[in-house]
Protein backbone atom coordinates (compact mmCIF):
# COMPACT_ATOMS: atom_id res chain seq x y z
CA UNK A 1 0.00 0.00 0.00
CA UNK A 2 2.39 2.61 0.93
CA UNK A 3 6.66 2.03 0.42
CA UNK A 4 9.28 4.93 1.80
CA UNK A 5 12.18 4.16 -0.79
CA UNK A 6 15.74 5.61 0.81
CA UNK A 7 18.54 6.38 -1.27
CA UNK A 8 21.84 8.44 -1.13
CA UNK A 9 24.29 6.21 1.39
CA UNK A 10 27.46 5.14 0.81
CA UNK A 11 30.74 5.65 2.03
CA UNK A 12 32.21 8.93 2.69
CA UNK A 13 35.59 10.59 4.41
CA UNK A 14 35.42 12.41 8.01
CA UNK A 15 34.85 15.91 7.13
CA UNK A 16 32.55 14.69 4.56
CA UNK A 17 29.02 15.40 3.31
CA UNK A 18 26.13 12.91 2.03
CA UNK A 19 22.59 13.55 1.20
CA UNK A 20 19.87 11.08 1.80
CA UNK A 21 16.63 11.06 0.02
CA UNK A 22 13.11 9.11 1.03
CA UNK A 23 10.08 9.35 -0.98
CA UNK A 24 6.71 7.76 0.30
CA UNK A 25 4.66 6.34 -2.70
CA UNK A 26 1.26 4.29 -2.74
CA UNK A 27 -2.14 5.15 -1.80
CA UNK A 28 -1.51 8.95 -0.28
CA UNK A 29 -3.93 10.99 1.37
CA UNK A 30 -1.78 13.07 3.47
CA UNK A 31 1.73 12.92 5.43
CA UNK A 32 1.97 14.20 9.00
CA UNK A 33 5.46 13.65 10.71
CA UNK A 34 8.30 12.81 8.72
CA UNK A 35 11.78 11.85 9.86
CA UNK A 36 15.29 9.82 9.78
CA UNK A 37 16.41 7.54 12.48
CA UNK A 38 20.05 5.60 12.90
CA UNK A 39 20.97 1.93 14.30
CA UNK A 40 24.58 1.52 14.39
CA UNK A 41 25.56 -2.11 15.04
CA UNK A 42 25.14 -3.32 18.40
CA UNK A 43 23.17 0.12 19.08
CA UNK A 44 19.49 1.04 19.61
CA UNK A 45 17.87 2.56 16.74
CA UNK A 46 17.87 6.44 17.46
CA UNK A 47 16.21 9.15 16.36
CA UNK A 48 18.57 11.62 14.13
CA UNK A 49 16.08 14.09 12.90
CA UNK A 50 11.91 14.65 12.56
CA UNK A 51 9.68 17.55 11.03
CA UNK A 52 6.38 17.01 13.03
CA UNK A 53 2.99 18.10 11.40
CA UNK A 54 2.75 21.22 12.90
CA UNK A 55 5.70 22.86 11.96
CA UNK A 56 9.42 23.18 12.96
CA UNK A 57 12.41 20.75 13.29
CA UNK A 58 14.16 18.56 15.93
CA UNK A 59 17.52 16.78 16.11
CA UNK A 60 19.74 14.96 18.15
CA UNK A 61 21.88 16.89 20.08
CA UNK A 62 24.54 15.05 18.41
CA UNK A 63 23.89 16.41 14.92
CA UNK A 64 22.80 19.81 15.53
CA UNK A 65 24.32 22.05 13.22
CA UNK A 66 25.92 19.30 10.66
CA UNK A 67 22.61 17.91 9.83
CA UNK A 68 19.61 19.30 8.22
CA UNK A 69 16.12 17.84 7.41
CA UNK A 70 13.71 19.23 4.86
CA UNK A 71 10.72 17.91 2.86
CA UNK A 72 8.95 18.50 -0.49
CA UNK A 73 5.64 17.87 0.30
CA UNK A 74 4.14 17.97 -3.40
CA UNK A 75 6.76 15.18 -4.34
CA UNK A 76 6.34 13.42 -0.62
CA UNK A 77 9.64 13.37 -0.15
CA UNK A 78 11.72 14.42 2.76
CA UNK A 79 15.87 14.79 2.86
CA UNK A 80 18.61 14.67 5.35
CA UNK A 81 21.82 16.84 4.57
CA UNK A 82 24.78 15.86 6.27
CA UNK A 83 27.89 17.78 6.70
CA UNK A 84 30.91 17.42 8.38
CA UNK A 85 30.52 13.52 8.76
CA UNK A 86 32.19 11.47 11.38
CA UNK A 87 33.24 7.99 12.12
CA UNK A 88 30.16 7.60 14.32
CA UNK A 89 27.70 8.39 12.25
CA UNK A 90 27.82 5.40 10.85
CA UNK A 91 24.66 3.25 10.42
CA UNK A 92 21.84 2.10 9.12
CA UNK A 93 19.83 5.51 8.15
CA UNK A 94 15.83 4.64 8.24
CA UNK A 95 13.27 7.26 6.91
CA UNK A 96 9.98 7.23 9.11
CA UNK A 97 6.73 8.94 8.35
CA UNK A 98 3.10 9.09 9.75
CA UNK A 99 0.80 8.67 6.67
CA UNK A 100 -2.98 8.58 6.50
CA UNK A 101 -4.05 6.77 3.50
CA UNK A 102 -7.99 8.13 3.61
CA UNK A 103 -9.21 10.88 4.96
CA UNK A 104 -11.38 9.22 7.83
CA UNK A 105 -7.92 7.01 8.62
CA UNK A 106 -5.85 7.65 11.43
CA UNK A 107 -2.10 7.89 11.30
CA UNK A 108 -0.33 4.61 10.60
CA UNK A 109 3.83 4.87 11.01
CA UNK A 110 5.60 3.41 8.33
CA UNK A 111 9.48 3.03 8.07
CA UNK A 112 11.85 2.40 4.90
CA UNK A 113 13.78 -0.11 4.49
CA UNK A 114 17.24 1.86 5.35
CA UNK A 115 20.49 3.23 4.16
CA UNK A 116 24.09 2.43 4.97
CA UNK A 117 26.17 5.52 5.58
CA UNK A 118 29.98 4.80 6.38
CA UNK A 119 32.53 7.38 7.42
CA UNK A 120 35.90 5.80 7.49
CA UNK A 121 39.09 7.12 5.82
Amino acid sequence: QVQLVESGGGLVQPGGSLRLSCSASGRIFRINAMGWYRQAPGKQRELVAEMPSVGGTNYADSVKGRFTISRDNAKNTVYLQMNSLKPEDTAVYYCNADIRTRTWSTPVNYWGQGTQVTVSS
